[in-house]
């Protein structure tokens, strides 16, 4: 059995900081465990930038400026301490990897160069053209082979193993083989990205952000916080839902309706197309459902337009969406604008951090970052950079959380719970690929997108989310009996779609189930029919956990230290 003293599973930014913490500590045994090859993560299709104050573009910006920015973008659902810690750690950690070699873009004083991202008060998004997820996550990855991180790679988490006495290890399906191994580890970080593919007919995501390590997080009663918290991108292509990046706003993108009005100036006349982007989703999806968008239904649109920026800026600070502009619409930016729709994009709830400076979690030795966690720093809407910046610094918190634990640990746990959940795992998967007959699993995931996608999605309602929660349910009894299609063993695709549906579900019932009992609207979460705000009832997290088949709801109070909710304006 593969033992390790500690263990990250997912090879995006936030578990490849994780790794590298702790495997340059020395004297640790570290494994990384994926279901890819580690560069291919979510973390290599973030394209705008991280945010961080160094000052280099605007001498007056401070830490206390990121702070309210921030606080301000969750709409006041973020933890103001957790806040101010990140605030506190971004440029330090942005410090970090250039050291370690990320190839940031310059200005003209060879300073790392910086931009205006949308909700904030002063250009502090640092960036490697617009592919500056991709840059961070082949720097991480050298950086873990040079520190001895023992790379998993084509192993899909199944579940947390438990006994009586904590955490013992992991379950994984070894997808070279068909095979369940048991991974045994005295620390576990889970950071294994997103749910967006809930959303599967319209999202930025890959195919791959499907809740893996929130879900087993959940099997082991870890509550998940403030699930019903999902965040649409404004400018995802509009065939494909592909992003477009926050930068092609930044650097100066206008947004136009059917009438070629700049429209952003009905819902935030200041910031224009740089408001956040819960108000700028909003605002789009609005001028299509009035009839100033063009085209009709799932097809309809808007326009993102580029042009007046040049074609020499464009292809110096805009290349990669250009290429996925032409490639994917078929539009070449510098000589016409594109079609742009929103599009899901990230999940700001997730596995419940209790202590934000170790990344620790109710179950000692479970550590969590990045999307898959919520720490709560994004609160009910992200500012585009944030995630960059969380999964650097709290990647890093997490390493060293789990690193600190593993060197204290002197319980050497035990086979049993691990044993039992392999010989559990295997007789399911068995199972699942005997059946010859039932509902296929393409089937149930592309009708759960549609419901999350009609009921659950920019505009909510409770009387739809109702019926959300019935097709959900509905899904999941069919999951039950459903058809993986493929008894083969090796390299069996099929098999991880199974897995990854169950993933969906039930992250997808959490969901749904949080923002019906959500009688409020704030920040992504838009309720048509409780179109305001309400502090007094709801300034407080969700926490949904599963006590047996339940799903049980609480809350939690929003940490508020130094700013007061008051209505956002931009």
């Amino acid at each position: 059995m593969q033992t390790f003293d500690v263990l990250v599973i997912g090879s995006g930014g936030a578990g490849m900081r994780a790794a590298l913490e702790a495997g340059a500590r020395g004297g640790l045994s570290v494994g990384l465990m994926t279901k890819m090859f580690p560069t291919r993560s979510a973390t290599g299709m973030a394209q705008g930038g991280i945010n961080g104050v160094l000052g280099n573009a605007d001498p007056t910006d401070t830490v206390d400026k990121h702070i309210f920015d921030t606080v301000k973008g969750s709409d006041y659902l973020g933890d103001q301490d957790a806040i101010a810690f990140f605030c506190g750690q971004a440029a330090a950690a942005i410090r970090e990897i250039d050291y370690y070699g990320v190839p940031f873009s310059r200005d003209a004083k060879g300073q790392i160069a910086q931009r205006n991202f949308g909700g904030q008060s002063a250009p502090r998004t640092c960036f490697s053209a617009d592919k500056t997820g991709h840059v961070i996550l082949h720097t991480m990855y050298e950086q873990c082979l040079k520190h001895g991180v023992k790379m998993l790679t084509d192993r899909q988490l199944l579940d947390l193993a438990v006994d009586g006495d904590g955490l013992c290890g992991v379950v994984a399906l070894d997808i070279r083989t068909g095979t369940v191994v048991p991974v045994k580890a005295k620390a576990v970080v889970v950071a294994t990205g997103g749910a967006g593919r809930m959303y599967w007919s319209r999202t930025t995501n890959p195919f791959t952000s499907t809740a893996d390590g929130m879900a087993a997080c959940f099997r082991a009663s870890i509550p998940l916080k403030d699930p019903e918290m999902v965040q649409f991108h404004p400018t995802g292509l509009a065939g494909t839902g592909i992003l477009m990046s926050e930068a092609s706003r930044a650097e100066g993108g206008y947004l136009y309706n059917n009438a070629g009005e700049r429209f952003m100036a009905r819902y935030a006349p200041e910031k224009m197309e740089l408001a956040t982007r819960d108000l700028v989703s909003q605002a789009i999806e609005t001028e299509i459902r009035e009839g100033r968008g063009f085209g009709e239904g799932m097809n309809a649109y808007v326009l993102l337009d580029l042009r007046h920026l040049g074609r020499e800026k464009i292809l110096e600070r805009l290349p990669g969406i250009r290429d996925l502009a032409i490639t994917f619409e078929q539009v070449d930016p510098i000589e016409a604008p594109i079609p742009i729709r929103p599009s899901c994009h990230y999940t700001m709830g997730g596995v419940d951090v209790t202590n934000f400076r170790t990344g620790g979690t109710a179950l000692a030795g479970l550590f969590a970052a990045g999307e898959a966690a919520c720490v709560s720093i994004h609160g009910a809407n992200r500012l585009g950079g944030n995630s960059l910046a969380d999964i650097m610094v709290f990647g890093k918190c997490a390493g060293v959380g789990a690193a600190d634990y593993a060197q204290a640990q002197s319980r050497e746990a035990g086979d049993g719970a691990l044993m039992a959940k392999t010989a559990e795992w295997e007789a399911r998967l068995a199972a699942a690929m005997a059946r010859g007959g039932g509902p296929a699993v393409a089937s149930i995931r592309d009708r759960l997108a549609e419901a999350m996608w009609n009921k659950v999605g920019i505009f909510r309602r409770g009387a739809e989310m109702e019926e959300a929660a019935a097709i959900v349910d509905g899904l999941a009894a069919e999951y039950e009996r459903c058809a993986v299609g493929d008894d083969s063993r090796v390299f069996n695709t099929a098999l991880v779609n199974y897995v990854e549906l169950g993933n969906l579900l039930a992250m997808a019932k959490a969901a749904v189930l949080g923002a019906i009992n959500r009688t409020e609207s704030r920040g992504c979460h838009l309720r048509e029919d409780y179109p305001a705000r309400d502090d007094v009832n709801f300034l407080k997290h969700t926490l949904v956990t599963l006590a047996g088949a339940q799903y049980e709801l609480s809350y939690r109070p929003v940490v508020v230290t130094e700013h007061q909710p008051a209505e956002r304006r931009y």
